[in-house]
């Protein structure tokens, strides 16, 4: 098999016309007409993953975070993505990136966020004007109403929280909104949509703010509620192509740490 074709396959899957429009997924470097040789799954594309691609004689990278966002004036050795495209292509590693398309899938990042969490009869939040069933986060309800603290602590256990950060003085929560990722553009939309907590990430200061008593805003880490976005791509890989490896990285992990 070649490249283009795993490339054919996952834009049919990941559909690249729902990204946003600053978004840069899709196959991003490498050459379609090479052999296909498996596939590496990360979060985000660092020299260890492509470390690990070149042990594991694997010739292509799909990755979540797109590592060529704001475009590249240089490709030297001075900057980490210069020595990685580089890299990539002395080894003939192919990379794709499936980015916001797979944040505003019903069945992506997001969805599968509802799932771990056991939410029921979830929607998506904000629909796309063109897409009703498809948009940016979702929300769902627990089976039972629940205290506050106890629900964020289930939530820490469950998705491996090191630590969590949140504001509001809801005394139980039932009807949960979630964002993978950066999703403080959302929070009126969570409290429109009648949500008595909003679980995102990369939330300031000021942005707590924004919560009143009817809802409970809380920030469980970029990575972490991204995480299980490398679990689907390994499954919609793996699931067409079972006679090529499909791995996912054991090396990459959050680029935060904590104390």
């Amino acid at each position: 098999m070649k490249i283009q074709q795993i490339v054919d396959y996952l834009d049919s899957v990941f559909h690249p016309e729902l990204q946003e429009d600053y978004d840069n997924s899709g196959f991003l470097l490498g050459d379609g007409q090479s052999e296909y040789r498996g596939t590496l799954v990360a979060l985000d594309l660092t020299p260890d993953v492509i470390d690990e691609a070149v042990q594991h004689g694997l010739g292509l990278i799909v990755t979540h975070h797109p590592f060529i966002f704001r475009g590249l004036r240089r490709l030297t050795d001075g900057s980490e993505t210069g020595r990685m495209v580089q890299a990539l292509i002395a080894h003939g590693i192919a990379v794709y990136a499936a980015h916001t398309n797979l944040d505003n899938l019903a069945w992506g990042v997001n969805g599968i966020l509802t799932e771990k969490l056991g939410l029921r009869r979830c929607r998506i939040l904000k629909p796309l004007p063109s897409q009703p069933d498809a948009g940016a986060g979702m929300v769902g309800e627990l089976d039972e109403a629940m205290p506050t603290e106890a629900f964020l602590r289930q939530v820490k256990t469950t998705l491996g929280l090191p630590a969590v950060r949140y504001a509001g003085s809801r005394a139980t929560v039932k009807e949960v909104a979630v964002c993978g990722g950066s999703g403080a553009f959302l929070i009126e939309d969570a409290q429109a949509a009648g949500a008595d907590i909003y679980l995102t990430a990369d939330l300031k200061y000021h942005d707590f703010q924004r919560c009143t008593d009817r809802m409970v805003v809380a920030d469980i880490g970029h990575y972490e509620s991204e995480q299980f976005a490398k679990e689907i791509i390994f499954r919609v890989i793996s699931e067409k192509f079972s006679n090529f490896a499909v791995r996912i990285s054991e090396r990459q992990q959050s680029l935060t740490r904590y104390i």
